[in-house]
């Protein structure tokens, strides 16, 4: 995990918001064709449509957050879900903590 990467992915206001709403999907999505939202995640219609923007910068801005290790992807049929990867963000804590301690 590069720091600078890190820092990059968390500079835009609409990927942090992602990143929160992740962590309680339940609370800000509705379930997609019966998908567990917490086991399998949420689906870049779901977060399109949230972001009330075009599914292109949707996507670009889940790829960034998966470039980095912050969310995690699994594909279902024709459509990619996204999760949190919650290891990796105590990892991208711990290296916000030493870089800047």
């Amino acid at each position: 995990m590069e720091p600078i990467e890190v820092f990059k992915a968390l500079s835009n206001e609409s990927r942090l918001q992602i990143l929160q709403w992740l962590k309680e999907p339940e609370n800000h999505f509705t379930p997609h064709e019966g998908i567990d939202m917490r086991k399998i995640g949420v689906c870049v219609c779901q977060v399109t449509e949230r972001l009330n923007m075009t599914q292109s910068t949707a996507s670009q801005y889940l790829m960034i957050l998966h470039r980095t290790g912050l969310l995690k992807t699994e594909r279902i049929g024709k459509y990619t879900y996204y999760k949190r990867d919650e290891e990796k963000i105590r990892e991208a804590i711990a290296l916000l903590k030493r870089e800047i301690e």
